[in-house]
Parts: C-alpha cells; structure tokens; sequence
C-alpha cells in the first residue's frame, strides 16, 4: 500500500506563560489548556465535525497531575469528542508535541485514520522538568552519560566548548536578534493571529490570557552583558540567551490530502517527511544537526531548498551551531526563526514543535515563493527531531504547484 499524503489544515496555541506563581496560567490545569485548543481548532475549521475526529495524540514530558492520565485520551473526551475519538500520549521531553504530530500523521500516511488533532503541552509551573524523576544511579555510577546531560544549561555550556568560536558576545547578540524579531512580529499582529484568547483565574482575579509573557522587547547587548552564568564560573549562558520556563499549549489539525479534497477544507502544507537521531547527552542542543543531515538524505532535498527554517532555540549557542553547519548567515538569516524563537517566546518543552509548525504554517502564507520549510528541535537527553513540510498555500488552491 501507498502511504497517503497527509496535509496541515491549521494550527492554533495558547499564550505562553511564565511559569511558576506569577504566571497567567499558574491557577489553570494543563488539560484544559489542551482542550482550549482542541475546540478552537474545530471553531475555526467548521467543515471538520468533532465526529470525523478519530485520533487525538498528545505530547508532554511529566506525564502526571493535570498532565496524566492518557491526555490525548482524557483531552478528546473533555474537548467534547466523540466516544469512538481514540487517544493517546507521548514523551520526547522537548520533542514530544513534534512527535505527536509526526505520529498522528503516520497514523493517517498508513490508513489507520482519516483526521486527527495532535500537539503538545507543558505545565512547566506545576511540573517542573525532572523534579519527580528517578534516574537510575546507573547513569552515573558506570558513567553511561555526564552528570551534565540532566542540566539543560550546562549542555549549552558543553556546546560553548565545543565550538569555542563562539562566545558570549555571539550568542547575546543571536538573543537581541530574536527579541527585536518577536517584538516585530507583534506589533505587526502577526503572532496574535497564531493564539487564541483564553479566560483564566489568577491571584489578581479573571484575566484573558492572550500574550506571551516571556519576549522582553527592551532587551539591549548591554543589558545583557551584565547578567550571571549561573551553569559556569565565568561561562557563557545566561538567562538573557537561553529560553526560559514556561507554561502553554500548542496543536495542530491533521488529515489526509484526500479526505481535505472530499470536505472541501484547503490545507496549508504537506508533511514530506521526518527523522529523530541521538546524540551525546551531554551536548543535546547538537541533536538537530544530525536529524536535519537525515531527513534531508532520506527525501534528497538540500538545505538550499528550505525557503523556511524554524528551530526551537532553547539556547543561543544551539542555533548558532546549527547555523553554522548549514551555511546560515549569523545573527540573522532571513529563512531562520524570522519571527524569534524560544528565547524570546519561551520553551514549554513539549508545547514547543507544534509552535514552530504553526510558525512555519503562517510564515508559508506570507511567502508563497517557498516551497518546502523545515522545523527542527533539540531534546533533552540527546536528541534531535526535523520535520520537511511542502507550502501548499503556494498557489492557493491547497495543492502541490509544479516546479
């Protein structure tokens, strides 16, 4: 059997809150950001009955709490989907909304289901990354992995070192790029169009959370330059050039080229292909570059090809290795994170690949001259995850234009 196309009808998120009790969404349950943006997908796409709905894949990385309990399951039946809607959860830690994704439209590429709802959530606030965890002392004892792979900042250290070139100086001026990107973005209402307004309950009393609270538009080299490496004496990561910890949700409505033609909905882009890799894990923002290197092998289209380039940016010095591989211009490439990135965003782990598809989806419609676009992420223990996606908005029609 032939794999079906599979296609990107849209994709929607929450804001991105800071995590912990000065959040938006401290006082909110996670699931409940999940069905937010289950049932604005379906608002938004009316064609789409919450009937045809037959797979709802979700990705998070502290699978307990407001998190637990099979969310993609729990989500589809608090959402208000049909009883015969399927669900399921996934954990790649930063990866696992990318992985959600890439597994519902596998889902779908091999006839198993028609349509889907897939993406990822992070409750950072109420879960923070590895407080629970119980590592087997195995790791460290037979020195399987550096005790480093279980700090995110002391693996961008690692990187530093890897690639001494590149320096502080370097990775803050990276940063100010990336405010000053986001801070364009918004005030061009570009990413407002990609969030939908949630109703939430703070210490404050009810507020309508419907913006970041992470972009830091006055953020200057200067500023910058007087902030500590709390991972290193005298290091090179700081809390000016690394994401920072957050709370949201992000998804996507997927389904095959076909059943899109047979309802009448244009979609926005085709999925040509994915790939996950490893790498040490002590020097996990690298994962990306052996990832992209195979996805681009398996489908035979070159980095020159990609008129769009999302990665997650959890840390400076994480992009600017992989822009270095590619042969990107630095601080800044016109295909790369045009809108910002993590460290101006924030990074809830596994609510951050359907965030970059989302990015992608949008930035597609603004240019229609680019044919494929790639969205790519570090992950946490040492792995990367690329994803190619063809612009179908190209045309205007949702269909594949002729070179």
């Amino acid at each position: 059997m032939k794999a079906r196309d599979v296609v990107v009808v849209d994709g929607i998120r929450t804001a991105f809150g800071r995590a912990g009790e000065k959040g938006c969404f401290w006082l909110t349950r996670a699931d409940d950001m999940v069905v937010r943006v289950i049932r604005e997908l379906l608002r938004r796409n009316p064609r789409v009955k919450a009937e045809m709905v037959e797979e709802n894949v979700w990705g998070a990385t502290t699978q307990e709490g407001d998190q637990g309990l099979t969310l993609g399951r729990t989500s589809a039946l608090l959402a208000g989907l049909p009883d015969s809607c399927s669900g399921f959860s996934v954990d790649r830690m930063c990866a696992g909304g990318l992985t959600a994704v890439t597994a519902a439209a596998s889902e779908i590429a091999l006839g198993a289901c028609d349509i889907a709802i897939a993406g990822g959530v992070e409750h950072m606030g109420h879960h923070p990354m590895g407080a629970t965890a119980d590592p087997n002392p195995r790791f460290l004892t037979e020195k399987l992995v550096s005790e480093d792979a279980l700090v995110m900042g002391k693996t961008a250290e690692n990187l530093h070192d890897m690639f001494p070139e590149i320096t502080r100086e370097m990775a803050d001026e990276y940063a100010v790029h990336s405010q000053r990107k986001t801070a364009r973005a918004y005030s061009e209402g570009i990413i407002q169009k990609m969030i939908v307004p949630m109703t939430v309950y703070t210490r404050e009393g009810w507020m309508v959370a419907d913006r970041d609270q992470q972009p830091r538009p006055e953020t200057t080299l200067e500023s910058l330059r007087t902030l500590k490496t709390p991972f290193r004496a005298q290091g090179r990561v700081t809390a000016g050039n690394a994401s920072g910890l957050n709370d949201g949700a992000s998804g996507v409505l997927l389904m095959s080229a076909d059943k899109a033609a047979e309802l009448g909905v244009v979609p926005k882009m085709r999925l040509v292909g994915y790939a996950y890799a490893g790498v040490r894990p002590e020097i996990m923002g690298y994962g990306p570059i052996p990832s992209t290197h195979k996805i681009l092998q398996r489908t035979g289209l070159t980095m020159e090809d990609m008129g769009i380039i999302e990665l997650n940016e959890a840390f400076a010095v994480q992009c600017i290795v992989f822009m270095k591989e590619f042969g990107l211009k630095f601080p800044d490439d016109e295909r790369f994170n045009a809108l910002g990135g993590a460290v101006a965003f924030g990074h809830p782990l596994a609510g951050s690949g359907p965030r970059l598809a989302i990015h992608l989806m949008h930035l597609f419609g603004e240019r229609p001259r680019a044919r494929y676009g790639l969205t790519a992420l570090c992950v946490g223990l040492g792995q990367g995850g690329s994803v190619i996606w063809e612009n179908l908005q190209m045309n205007g029609s949702g269909t594949r234009s002729e070179e």
